[in-house]
Protein backbone atom coordinates (compact mmCIF):
# COMPACT_ATOMS: atom_id res chain seq x y z
CA UNK A 1 0.00 0.00 0.00
CA UNK A 2 1.05 3.45 -0.86
CA UNK A 3 1.98 5.40 1.88
CA UNK A 4 2.33 9.34 1.60
CA UNK A 5 5.75 10.37 2.76
CA UNK A 6 6.19 13.52 4.97
CA UNK A 7 8.63 14.67 2.26
CA UNK A 8 6.13 14.27 -0.34
CA UNK A 9 3.60 16.32 1.59
CA UNK A 10 6.14 19.26 2.53
CA UNK A 11 6.82 19.55 -1.05
CA UNK A 12 3.45 19.63 -1.88
CA UNK A 13 2.05 22.48 0.83
CA UNK A 14 5.28 24.52 -0.05
CA UNK A 15 4.54 24.74 -3.80
CA UNK A 16 0.81 25.59 -2.19
CA UNK A 17 2.26 28.48 -0.13
CA UNK A 18 5.12 29.60 -2.44
CA UNK A 19 2.34 29.91 -5.10
CA UNK A 20 -0.09 32.14 -3.00
CA UNK A 21 2.64 34.57 -1.56
CA UNK A 22 3.57 34.71 -5.66
CA UNK A 23 0.49 35.67 -7.03
CA UNK A 24 -0.29 38.16 -3.70
CA UNK A 25 2.98 40.09 -4.61
CA UNK A 26 2.52 39.91 -8.12
CA UNK A 27 -1.09 41.18 -7.23
CA UNK A 28 0.48 44.13 -5.75
CA UNK A 29 2.34 44.83 -8.17
CA UNK A 30 -0.09 44.98 -10.80
CA UNK A 31 -2.17 47.54 -8.90
CA UNK A 32 0.22 49.95 -9.66
CA UNK A 33 0.61 49.27 -13.21
CA UNK A 34 -3.14 49.35 -13.34
CA UNK A 35 -3.13 52.89 -11.21
CA UNK A 36 -1.02 54.26 -14.10
CA UNK A 37 -3.22 53.17 -17.25
CA UNK A 38 -4.72 56.21 -17.74
CA UNK A 39 -1.15 58.08 -17.93
CA UNK A 40 0.24 57.00 -21.39
CA UNK A 41 0.48 53.59 -20.91
CA UNK A 42 -2.56 53.43 -23.33
CA UNK A 43 -1.51 55.78 -25.73
CA UNK A 44 1.33 53.27 -26.95
CA UNK A 45 -1.45 50.74 -27.59
CA UNK A 46 -4.15 52.80 -28.69
CA UNK A 47 -4.33 51.49 -32.69
CA UNK A 48 -2.80 48.22 -31.50
CA UNK A 49 -6.38 47.59 -29.55
CA UNK A 50 -9.14 45.53 -31.05
CA UNK A 51 -12.15 45.87 -28.78
CA UNK A 52 -13.72 48.46 -26.74
CA UNK A 53 -14.14 45.87 -23.74
CA UNK A 54 -12.43 42.81 -23.12
CA UNK A 55 -13.59 40.17 -25.82
CA UNK A 56 -14.98 42.41 -28.06
CA UNK A 57 -13.13 42.55 -31.26
CA UNK A 58 -16.05 42.61 -33.16
CA UNK A 59 -18.12 45.96 -31.50
CA UNK A 60 -14.80 47.66 -32.32
CA UNK A 61 -15.26 46.89 -35.80
CA UNK A 62 -18.84 48.07 -35.91
CA UNK A 63 -17.72 51.25 -33.75
CA UNK A 64 -15.16 51.71 -36.89
CA UNK A 65 -17.39 51.14 -39.78
CA UNK A 66 -19.73 53.88 -37.95
CA UNK A 67 -16.90 56.74 -37.73
CA UNK A 68 -16.13 56.03 -41.29
CA UNK A 69 -19.69 56.19 -42.35
CA UNK A 70 -20.02 59.60 -40.35
CA UNK A 71 -16.64 60.85 -41.96
CA UNK A 72 -18.35 60.62 -44.72
CA UNK A 73 -21.72 62.31 -44.10
CA UNK A 74 -19.24 65.73 -42.89
CA UNK A 75 -18.28 65.43 -46.63
CA UNK A 76 -21.29 64.64 -48.10
CA UNK A 77 -24.41 66.32 -46.35
CA UNK A 78 -27.02 64.43 -47.90
CA UNK A 79 -26.45 61.27 -46.11
CA UNK A 80 -26.62 63.02 -42.65
CA UNK A 81 -29.84 61.33 -42.04
CA UNK A 82 -28.89 57.79 -42.77
CA UNK A 83 -25.45 58.08 -39.93
CA UNK A 84 -28.19 59.43 -37.35
CA UNK A 85 -29.79 55.45 -37.42
CA UNK A 86 -26.47 54.60 -36.36
CA UNK A 87 -25.42 53.97 -31.96
CA UNK A 88 -23.12 56.88 -30.91
CA UNK A 89 -23.56 58.73 -34.42
CA UNK A 90 -25.53 61.76 -32.26
CA UNK A 91 -22.93 64.32 -33.24
CA UNK A 92 -24.08 64.15 -36.69
CA UNK A 93 -27.63 65.09 -36.99
CA UNK A 94 -26.02 67.83 -34.73
CA UNK A 95 -24.26 68.67 -37.30
CA UNK A 96 -26.77 68.57 -40.34
CA UNK A 97 -29.10 70.97 -37.41
CA UNK A 98 -26.46 73.20 -37.77
CA UNK A 99 -25.94 73.19 -41.34
CA UNK A 100 -30.18 73.89 -42.03
CA UNK A 101 -30.33 76.77 -38.91
CA UNK A 102 -27.58 79.06 -40.60
CA UNK A 103 -27.49 79.19 -44.20
CA UNK A 104 -25.54 82.52 -44.77
CA UNK A 105 -22.75 81.12 -42.64
CA UNK A 106 -23.82 77.01 -43.54
CA UNK A 107 -20.10 76.49 -44.69
CA UNK A 108 -17.87 78.02 -41.75
CA UNK A 109 -20.80 76.76 -39.05
CA UNK A 110 -20.41 73.33 -40.21
CA UNK A 111 -16.19 73.40 -40.52
CA UNK A 112 -16.31 75.11 -36.68
CA UNK A 113 -19.01 72.35 -35.86
CA UNK A 114 -17.46 69.53 -37.07
CA UNK A 115 -13.94 70.53 -35.78
CA UNK A 116 -15.01 70.46 -32.09
CA UNK A 117 -17.00 67.25 -32.73
CA UNK A 118 -13.69 65.49 -33.95
CA UNK A 119 -11.95 66.97 -30.29
CA UNK A 120 -15.10 65.92 -28.36
CA UNK A 121 -14.98 62.48 -30.12
CA UNK A 122 -11.16 61.89 -29.49
CA UNK A 123 -11.30 63.22 -26.29
CA UNK A 124 -14.04 60.77 -25.01
CA UNK A 125 -12.46 57.98 -27.04
CA UNK A 126 -9.36 58.55 -25.11
CA UNK A 127 -11.06 58.28 -22.29
CA UNK A 128 -12.66 55.26 -22.47
CA UNK A 129 -9.13 53.58 -23.95
CA UNK A 130 -7.50 54.73 -20.93
CA UNK A 131 -10.38 52.89 -18.67
CA UNK A 132 -10.65 49.86 -21.11
CA UNK A 133 -6.31 49.74 -20.35
CA UNK A 134 -7.53 49.90 -16.73
CA UNK A 135 -9.44 47.13 -16.92
CA UNK A 136 -7.53 44.94 -18.62
CA UNK A 137 -4.67 45.36 -16.47
CA UNK A 138 -6.72 44.82 -13.41
CA UNK A 139 -8.37 41.77 -14.68
CA UNK A 140 -4.49 40.07 -15.45
CA UNK A 141 -3.74 38.42 -11.70
CA UNK A 142 -7.81 37.07 -11.78
CA UNK A 143 -7.75 35.89 -15.02
CA UNK A 144 -4.27 34.13 -14.66
CA UNK A 145 -5.80 32.56 -11.85
CA UNK A 146 -8.95 31.46 -13.86
CA UNK A 147 -6.53 30.28 -16.28
CA UNK A 148 -4.64 27.55 -13.92
CA UNK A 149 -7.83 26.45 -12.20
CA UNK A 150 -9.74 25.34 -15.78
CA UNK A 151 -6.35 23.59 -16.94
CA UNK A 152 -6.26 21.62 -13.80
CA UNK A 153 -9.86 20.80 -13.33
CA UNK A 154 -9.71 19.41 -16.51
CA UNK A 155 -7.06 17.25 -15.44
CA UNK A 156 -9.54 15.53 -12.66
CA UNK A 157 -12.85 16.18 -15.47
CA UNK A 158 -10.98 14.01 -18.00
CA UNK A 159 -10.19 11.18 -15.66
CA UNK A 160 -13.50 11.52 -13.90
CA UNK A 161 -15.08 10.72 -17.21
CA UNK A 162 -12.73 7.88 -17.71
CA UNK A 163 -13.78 6.25 -14.92
CA UNK A 164 -16.84 6.41 -15.81
CA UNK A 165 -16.13 4.85 -19.11
CA UNK A 166 -14.61 1.93 -17.66
CA UNK A 167 -17.55 0.74 -15.97
CA UNK A 168 -19.80 1.57 -18.87
CA UNK A 169 -17.64 -0.15 -21.53
CA UNK A 170 -17.08 -3.47 -19.27
CA UNK A 171 -13.63 -2.90 -19.69
CA UNK A 172 -11.44 -4.82 -17.82
CA UNK A 173 -7.66 -4.16 -18.79
CA UNK A 174 -7.89 -0.93 -16.51
CA UNK A 175 -8.97 -2.46 -13.32
CA UNK A 176 -5.35 -2.32 -12.23
CA UNK A 177 -5.62 1.88 -12.88
CA UNK A 178 -8.99 2.38 -11.62
CA UNK A 179 -7.75 3.26 -7.84
CA UNK A 180 -5.59 6.39 -9.57
CA UNK A 181 -8.62 7.24 -11.85
CA UNK A 182 -10.70 7.92 -8.49
CA UNK A 183 -7.46 9.85 -6.86
CA UNK A 184 -7.35 12.31 -9.95
CA UNK A 185 -10.94 12.86 -10.06
CA UNK A 186 -11.42 13.76 -6.28
CA UNK A 187 -8.67 16.90 -7.54
CA UNK A 188 -11.92 18.55 -8.88
CA UNK A 189 -13.24 20.25 -6.05
CA UNK A 190 -10.45 22.93 -5.57
CA UNK A 191 -10.17 24.24 -9.02
CA UNK A 192 -14.10 24.42 -9.26
CA UNK A 193 -14.75 26.41 -5.67
CA UNK A 194 -12.10 28.41 -6.96
CA UNK A 195 -13.90 29.10 -10.66
CA UNK A 196 -17.42 29.59 -9.11
CA UNK A 197 -15.73 32.65 -6.60
CA UNK A 198 -14.13 34.34 -9.67
CA UNK A 199 -17.17 33.66 -12.12
CA UNK A 200 -19.49 35.58 -9.04
CA UNK A 201 -17.18 38.09 -8.02
CA UNK A 202 -18.04 39.17 -11.69
CA UNK A 203 -21.42 40.18 -11.30
CA UNK A 204 -19.51 42.02 -8.52
CA UNK A 205 -17.53 44.03 -10.73
CA UNK A 206 -14.12 43.03 -8.80
CA UNK A 207 -13.02 42.10 -11.99
CA UNK A 208 -14.27 42.54 -15.52
CA UNK A 209 -13.90 39.29 -17.02
CA UNK A 210 -17.04 38.91 -18.50
CA UNK A 211 -17.94 42.08 -20.61
CA UNK A 212 -21.73 40.34 -20.67
CA UNK A 213 -22.10 41.04 -16.52
CA UNK A 214 -21.42 44.82 -16.99
CA UNK A 215 -24.18 46.87 -15.88
CA UNK A 216 -26.29 47.75 -18.19
CA UNK A 217 -25.23 45.97 -20.92
CA UNK A 218 -29.29 44.14 -21.68
CA UNK A 219 -30.74 47.69 -21.16
CA UNK A 220 -31.62 49.23 -23.80
CA UNK A 221 -30.85 53.08 -23.69
CA UNK A 222 -27.93 52.82 -21.63
CA UNK A 223 -24.64 54.13 -22.25
CA UNK A 224 -23.02 50.06 -22.24
CA UNK A 225 -25.96 48.58 -24.08
CA UNK A 226 -24.95 46.32 -26.23
CA UNK A 227 -27.91 44.63 -28.53
CA UNK A 228 -25.74 41.06 -29.25
CA UNK A 229 -25.43 40.56 -25.93
CA UNK A 230 -28.81 41.44 -24.61
CA UNK A 231 -30.17 39.25 -27.56
CA UNK A 232 -28.07 36.11 -25.35
CA UNK A 233 -30.12 37.39 -21.98
CA UNK A 234 -31.76 34.67 -21.87
CA UNK A 235 -29.46 32.10 -21.23
CA UNK A 236 -26.48 34.78 -20.36
CA UNK A 237 -27.68 35.91 -16.78
CA UNK A 238 -26.72 35.67 -13.41
CA UNK A 239 -29.41 33.62 -12.13
CA UNK A 240 -29.78 31.12 -14.72
CA UNK A 241 -25.94 31.41 -14.77
CA UNK A 242 -25.40 30.57 -11.10
CA UNK A 243 -27.95 27.72 -11.17
CA UNK A 244 -25.34 26.40 -14.58
CA UNK A 245 -22.44 26.52 -12.22
CA UNK A 246 -23.92 24.78 -8.85
CA UNK A 247 -25.49 21.79 -10.92
CA UNK A 248 -21.92 21.48 -12.64
CA UNK A 249 -20.22 21.39 -8.79
CA UNK A 250 -22.69 19.54 -7.18
CA UNK A 251 -23.12 16.48 -10.81
CA UNK A 252 -19.23 16.16 -11.23
CA UNK A 253 -18.65 16.20 -7.44
CA UNK A 254 -21.49 13.22 -6.55
CA UNK A 255 -20.04 10.93 -8.93
CA UNK A 256 -16.63 11.35 -8.33
CA UNK A 257 -18.00 11.24 -4.17
CA UNK A 258 -20.33 7.57 -5.39
CA UNK A 259 -17.99 6.06 -7.99
CA UNK A 260 -15.54 6.02 -4.85
CA UNK A 261 -17.52 5.24 -2.45
CA UNK A 262 -18.50 1.89 -3.59
CA UNK A 263 -15.41 1.06 -4.92
CA UNK A 264 -13.97 1.14 -1.35
CA UNK A 265 -16.99 -1.12 -0.06
CA UNK A 266 -15.84 -3.43 -3.06
CA UNK A 267 -12.47 -4.03 -0.72
CA UNK A 268 -14.68 -5.77 1.79
CA UNK A 269 -17.86 -7.01 0.23
CA UNK A 270 -19.84 -8.36 -2.75
CA UNK A 271 -16.94 -6.80 -5.83
CA UNK A 272 -19.57 -7.84 -8.61
CA UNK A 273 -22.29 -6.30 -6.95
CA UNK A 274 -20.58 -3.07 -6.30
CA UNK A 275 -19.47 -3.15 -10.10
CA UNK A 276 -22.79 -3.01 -11.09
CA UNK A 277 -23.87 -0.05 -8.60
CA UNK A 278 -20.84 1.66 -10.05
CA UNK A 279 -22.09 0.91 -13.77
CA UNK A 280 -25.41 1.89 -13.15
CA UNK A 281 -23.92 5.68 -11.31
CA UNK A 282 -21.41 5.75 -14.33
CA UNK A 283 -24.19 5.40 -17.24
CA UNK A 284 -25.99 8.32 -15.74
CA UNK A 285 -22.72 10.30 -14.76
CA UNK A 286 -21.87 10.26 -18.80
CA UNK A 287 -24.88 11.35 -19.94
CA UNK A 288 -25.09 14.28 -17.68
CA UNK A 289 -21.37 14.62 -18.53
CA UNK A 290 -22.00 14.55 -22.21
CA UNK A 291 -24.29 18.19 -21.93
CA UNK A 292 -21.94 19.50 -19.08
CA UNK A 293 -19.05 19.37 -21.01
CA UNK A 294 -19.96 21.20 -23.82
CA UNK A 295 -22.29 23.91 -21.78
CA UNK A 296 -19.89 24.10 -19.05
CA UNK A 297 -17.01 24.96 -21.63
CA UNK A 298 -19.97 27.69 -22.90
CA UNK A 299 -20.51 29.43 -19.75
CA UNK A 300 -16.70 29.30 -18.14
CA UNK A 301 -15.02 29.96 -21.33
CA UNK A 302 -16.22 31.07 -24.11
CA UNK A 303 -19.12 33.57 -22.38
CA UNK A 304 -15.77 35.40 -22.10
CA UNK A 305 -15.90 36.17 -25.58
CA UNK A 306 -19.28 37.35 -25.78
CA UNK A 307 -19.78 38.29 -29.13
CA UNK A 308 -18.19 35.07 -30.85
CA UNK A 309 -19.41 31.85 -30.79
CA UNK A 310 -18.60 28.47 -31.84
CA UNK A 311 -20.97 24.95 -32.20
CA UNK A 312 -17.57 23.13 -31.92
CA UNK A 313 -16.42 24.76 -29.03
CA UNK A 314 -17.38 22.35 -26.31
CA UNK A 315 -15.59 19.31 -28.22
CA UNK A 316 -12.75 21.53 -28.65
CA UNK A 317 -12.35 21.97 -25.08
CA UNK A 318 -13.45 18.60 -23.86
CA UNK A 319 -10.72 17.39 -26.00
CA UNK A 320 -7.86 19.55 -24.29
CA UNK A 321 -9.15 18.07 -21.08
CA UNK A 322 -9.32 14.58 -21.82
CA UNK A 323 -5.74 14.33 -23.22
CA UNK A 324 -4.30 16.72 -20.29
CA UNK A 325 -5.75 14.17 -17.84
CA UNK A 326 -4.12 11.17 -19.63
CA UNK A 327 -0.82 12.99 -19.71
CA UNK A 328 -1.33 13.54 -15.79
CA UNK A 329 -2.74 9.96 -15.62
CA UNK A 330 1.12 8.38 -17.02
CA UNK A 331 2.86 10.60 -15.10
CA UNK A 332 1.31 9.49 -11.32
CA UNK A 333 1.55 5.59 -12.73
CA UNK A 334 4.59 5.82 -13.42
CA UNK A 335 5.88 7.97 -10.33
CA UNK A 336 4.01 5.24 -8.54
CA UNK A 337 5.92 2.68 -10.35
CA UNK A 338 8.97 4.20 -9.46
CA UNK A 339 8.21 3.78 -5.72
CA UNK A 340 8.10 -0.19 -5.98
CA UNK A 341 4.11 -0.22 -6.20
CA UNK A 342 1.40 -1.63 -8.96
CA UNK A 343 3.93 -4.11 -9.99
CA UNK A 344 0.68 -5.79 -12.28
CA UNK A 345 1.24 -2.51 -14.31
CA UNK A 346 3.05 -3.33 -17.26
CA UNK A 347 4.17 -2.39 -20.27
CA UNK A 348 1.08 -3.34 -22.52
CA UNK A 349 -1.04 -0.94 -19.90
CA UNK A 350 1.93 1.94 -20.49
CA UNK A 351 1.36 1.40 -24.25
CA UNK A 352 -2.71 1.73 -24.18
CA UNK A 353 -2.00 4.88 -22.09
CA UNK A 354 0.45 6.58 -24.62
CA UNK A 355 -2.20 5.15 -27.15
CA UNK A 356 -4.81 7.06 -25.90
CA UNK A 357 -2.71 10.29 -25.51
CA UNK A 358 -1.51 9.98 -28.82
CA UNK A 359 -5.20 9.32 -30.23
CA UNK A 360 -6.52 12.22 -28.36
CA UNK A 361 -3.79 14.88 -29.25
CA UNK A 362 -4.68 13.64 -32.90
CA UNK A 363 -8.12 14.53 -32.16
CA UNK A 364 -7.63 17.43 -30.07
CA UNK A 365 -5.28 19.02 -33.41
CA UNK A 366 -8.38 17.78 -36.11
CA UNK A 367 -11.20 19.84 -34.04
CA UNK A 368 -8.66 22.85 -33.76
CA UNK A 369 -8.19 22.74 -37.48
CA UNK A 370 -11.87 22.21 -38.23
CA UNK A 371 -12.68 25.09 -36.11
CA UNK A 372 -10.05 27.36 -37.15
CA UNK A 373 -10.43 26.99 -41.28
CA UNK A 374 -14.65 26.91 -41.32
CA UNK A 375 -14.16 30.33 -39.25
CA UNK A 376 -11.24 31.76 -41.72
CA UNK A 377 -12.38 30.48 -44.63
CA UNK A 378 -16.12 32.12 -44.29
CA UNK A 379 -14.30 35.53 -43.13
CA UNK A 380 -17.43 36.61 -41.19
CA UNK A 381 -16.67 39.47 -39.13
CA UNK A 382 -18.65 38.29 -36.06
CA UNK A 383 -16.29 34.92 -36.31
CA UNK A 384 -13.17 35.74 -37.48
CA UNK A 385 -12.21 38.34 -35.56
CA UNK A 386 -11.47 35.40 -32.51
CA UNK A 387 -8.60 34.57 -34.47
CA UNK A 388 -7.41 38.10 -35.77
CA UNK A 389 -6.95 39.13 -32.26
CA UNK A 390 -4.90 35.59 -31.17
CA UNK A 391 -2.79 36.09 -34.60
CA UNK A 392 -1.85 39.65 -33.82
CA UNK A 393 -1.60 39.89 -30.26
CA UNK A 394 -0.68 36.17 -29.58
CA UNK A 395 1.07 35.16 -32.47
CA UNK A 396 4.34 32.86 -30.46
CA UNK A 397 2.10 31.31 -27.44
CA UNK A 398 -0.64 30.53 -30.16
CA UNK A 399 1.54 29.02 -32.37
CA UNK A 400 3.95 27.44 -29.84
CA UNK A 401 0.76 25.69 -28.29
CA UNK A 402 0.18 24.31 -31.33
CA UNK A 403 3.14 22.91 -31.41
CA UNK A 404 3.44 21.23 -28.21
CA UNK A 405 -0.02 20.14 -28.45
CA UNK A 406 0.42 17.81 -31.69
CA UNK A 407 3.79 18.29 -33.65
CA UNK A 408 6.08 17.18 -30.43
CA UNK A 409 3.76 14.66 -29.04
CA UNK A 410 3.06 12.67 -32.38
CA UNK A 411 6.58 12.65 -33.41
CA UNK A 412 7.40 11.25 -29.78
CA UNK A 413 4.81 7.99 -29.22
CA UNK A 414 4.05 7.58 -33.15
CA UNK A 415 5.54 4.40 -33.38
CA UNK A 416 4.77 1.07 -30.98
CA UNK A 417 7.70 0.78 -29.35
CA UNK A 418 8.08 4.61 -28.58
CA UNK A 419 5.04 3.89 -26.33
CA UNK A 420 6.51 1.11 -24.26
CA UNK A 421 9.47 3.24 -23.43
CA UNK A 422 8.78 5.48 -20.00
CA UNK A 423 11.28 8.14 -20.59
CA UNK A 424 9.58 8.88 -24.58
CA UNK A 425 6.17 8.58 -22.80
CA UNK A 426 6.75 11.21 -19.75
CA UNK A 427 8.39 13.60 -22.39
CA UNK A 428 5.21 13.17 -24.38
CA UNK A 429 3.16 13.84 -21.15
CA UNK A 430 4.96 17.19 -20.16
CA UNK A 431 4.93 18.35 -24.18
CA UNK A 432 0.84 18.15 -23.69
CA UNK A 433 0.58 19.60 -20.35
CA UNK A 434 2.60 22.22 -21.11
CA UNK A 435 0.54 22.97 -24.49
CA UNK A 436 -2.90 22.72 -22.97
CA UNK A 437 -1.86 24.90 -20.04
CA UNK A 438 -1.32 27.75 -23.18
CA UNK A 439 -3.80 26.70 -25.34
CA UNK A 440 -6.23 27.47 -22.03
CA UNK A 441 -4.29 30.76 -21.87
CA UNK A 442 -4.58 31.49 -25.09
CA UNK A 443 -8.54 31.06 -25.02
CA UNK A 444 -9.03 33.29 -21.66
CA UNK A 445 -6.42 36.48 -21.74
CA UNK A 446 -7.02 37.66 -24.91
CA UNK A 447 -10.78 38.69 -24.17
CA UNK A 448 -9.93 39.52 -20.58
CA UNK A 449 -6.12 41.20 -20.68
CA UNK A 450 -5.78 41.69 -24.33
CA UNK A 451 -2.35 42.89 -24.92
CA UNK A 452 -1.40 43.36 -21.69
CA UNK A 453 -0.62 39.32 -21.11
CA UNK A 454 2.78 38.73 -20.10
CA UNK A 455 3.99 35.43 -18.25
CA UNK A 456 5.27 36.08 -14.82
CA UNK A 457 4.85 36.36 -11.03
CA UNK A 458 1.12 36.13 -11.53
CA UNK A 459 0.99 33.26 -13.93
CA UNK A 460 3.56 31.18 -11.80
CA UNK A 461 1.52 31.87 -8.80
CA UNK A 462 -1.27 29.64 -9.43
CA UNK A 463 0.31 27.28 -11.32
CA UNK A 464 2.14 26.28 -7.92
CA UNK A 465 -1.02 26.68 -5.92
CA UNK A 466 -2.74 24.17 -7.95
CA UNK A 467 0.16 21.82 -8.41
CA UNK A 468 0.56 21.91 -5.19
CA UNK A 469 -3.27 20.95 -3.99
CA UNK A 470 -3.33 18.20 -6.81
CA UNK A 471 -0.20 16.71 -5.41
CA UNK A 472 -1.43 16.60 -1.96
CA UNK A 473 -5.14 15.85 -2.88
CA UNK A 474 -4.43 12.88 -5.26
CA UNK A 475 -1.57 11.39 -3.29
CA UNK A 476 -3.82 11.28 0.33
CA UNK A 477 -6.31 9.69 -2.09
CA UNK A 478 -3.90 7.39 -3.25
CA UNK A 479 -2.64 6.59 0.29
CA UNK A 480 -6.06 5.81 2.12
CA UNK A 481 -7.03 2.69 0.25
CA UNK A 482 -5.30 -0.13 -1.62
CA UNK A 483 -4.01 0.61 -5.24
CA UNK A 484 -5.79 -2.94 -6.23
CA UNK A 485 -9.41 -3.82 -5.88
CA UNK A 486 -9.61 -6.64 -3.53
CA UNK A 487 -12.57 -7.78 -5.24
CA UNK A 488 -13.02 -6.35 -8.45
CA UNK A 489 -14.48 -8.84 -11.01
CA UNK A 490 -11.79 -8.22 -13.14
CA UNK A 491 -8.87 -8.31 -11.53
CA UNK A 492 -7.48 -11.25 -13.61
CA UNK A 493 -7.72 -10.05 -16.92
CA UNK A 494 -6.12 -6.42 -15.89
CA UNK A 495 -2.88 -8.68 -14.39
CA UNK A 496 -2.60 -10.72 -17.32
CA UNK A 497 -3.26 -7.87 -20.19
CA UNK A 498 -1.14 -8.00 -23.13
CA UNK A 499 -1.53 -6.76 -27.05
Amino acid sequence: MFEFKTKTKQLAIALTVVGVILWVVGFALNGSSSHDAGHGHEEAHAEESHDAYPGEAHADMIESSHQSADHDNHAHDDHADETHDYPGEAHASMIESTYESDNVDAEHGHDAHAEHGHDTHAEHGHDAHAEHAAHQIANRPWSAIYVAAIFFLGLGLGQLFFLGIQYVAQAGWSAGLLRLMEAQSFAIVVPLIVIAIIAFLGFGHVHHMFHWMVEGIHIKGHENYDAIIAGKRGFLNPTFFTIRILVYIGGWIWAAKMLRKYSLLSDSGDGAAMWKKNRGIAAAFTVFYAVTSSTSAWDLIMSIDTHWFSTLFGWYTFAGMFVSSFAALILLTLYLKGQGHMEWINENHLHDLGKFMFAFSVFWTYLWFSQFVLIWYANIPEEVTYYMQRFEQYKVPFFTMLSLNFILPVLAVLSRPAKRVPGTVVMAAIFVLVGHYMDHYVMIMPGTVGDHYGFGLLELGPILFFAGLYIYVVLSSVAKAPLMHKNHPMLTESKNFHQ
